[in-house]
This record gives structure tokens, sequence and C-alpha cells, in this order.
């Protein structure tokens, strides 16, 4: 099973570089339904001027539209990031049946580090989560991100 789980991040990785080439975070996201990528995706908030294009959200969204519903409960979500509380929320709206993710972020973590959003016994869904996922790699593919954003020879 695990042999599976990375290879699926590791095509949310190839996202996430398509990410970073925009000039954006490096965060990359699938769904899977039954074996099957329905959709991927990957931050496009600074070529969209969205704060909301997250790669997940986006994710989520084609999903709806190419299985023709909302309500995505048979589905898996890979992504390279630990899912902010907007993405947790959208997790849980569409009844997401398993998270995976790379990296944890405890700054803005909502799947277990910050906060837990998506496994809240308050709330009409629970979804079972799977962290540190190739964690090194994504949490390298970041640190080069901001890093080349740091240098001073690029100003922004």
């Amino acid at each position: 099973m695990r042999e599976r789980e990375e290879g699926y991040i590791r095509r949310a990785l190839a996202e996430a570089e398509a990410a970073a080439a925009a000039g954006d975070v490096p965060v990359g996201a699938l769904v899977v339904v039954g074996g099957r990528v329905v959709a991927a995706a990957h931050n496009t908030r600074e070529v969209d001027c969205d704060p909301t294009a997250h790669a997940e959200i986006l994710a989520l969204r084609r999903s709806g539209r190419e299985l023709g519903r909302w309500r995505l409960d048979d589905a898996d979500l890979y992504v390279t990031l630990e899912p902010c509380t907007m993405c947790a929320g959208a997790i849980v709206a569409a009844r997401i049946r398993r998270l995976v993710f790379a990296a944890w972020d405890p700054k803005a973590g909502a799947a277990g580090s910050l906060r837990d959003v998506v496994r809240d016994p308050r709330l009409n869904h629970r979804v079972e989560v799977i962290g540190g996922v190739l964690e090194g790699e994504a949490r390298a593919q970041l640190a080069e991100f901001f890093s080349d954003r740091r240098a001073p020879d690029n100003v922004l």
C-alpha cells in the first residue's frame, strides 16, 4: 500500500513543480477514485489572482465536474502539503474518504498539526488521514522554492 501512496504523492509533487514554475507555492493535489486519477491540480493563486486557488480546492472542483457530483465519499485526496483550514473545510464538505499528504505544516495545517478540522467529531464527516508520505521530498521542494525567492539577487 505504501508504494501506491508514494506513487500518487510523486505525481502530486510533479503538479507542484508546475506551480513553482509559475511563481506560486509548490503544492500539488490529485483526486483518485477506484485507482484512477480523476483530477490533478496545483496552486494557481498568483496566476489567477485568486486567494482560493489552492491545489486542493481546484482538484475538488475538477473532480466534481469530471464525476458529475459534489459528494466524493469514494475518493482519496493526495496532496504535497498538509491542507490549510479553508481546504480542510472543503475536504469535509466534499466527504472525501481519505486524505494522504506529504509534508506536515505546523504553521497552518488543519489535518492534525495546528488544527484537526478533517477529524473534528463535531462535524458531520470525518476523513481518514495519512501524513508524512515522502515528506522529505516535499519539504525539499518547498525549501528550494522559498530559498530561491529569498535570494539577495531576487527582489520581489
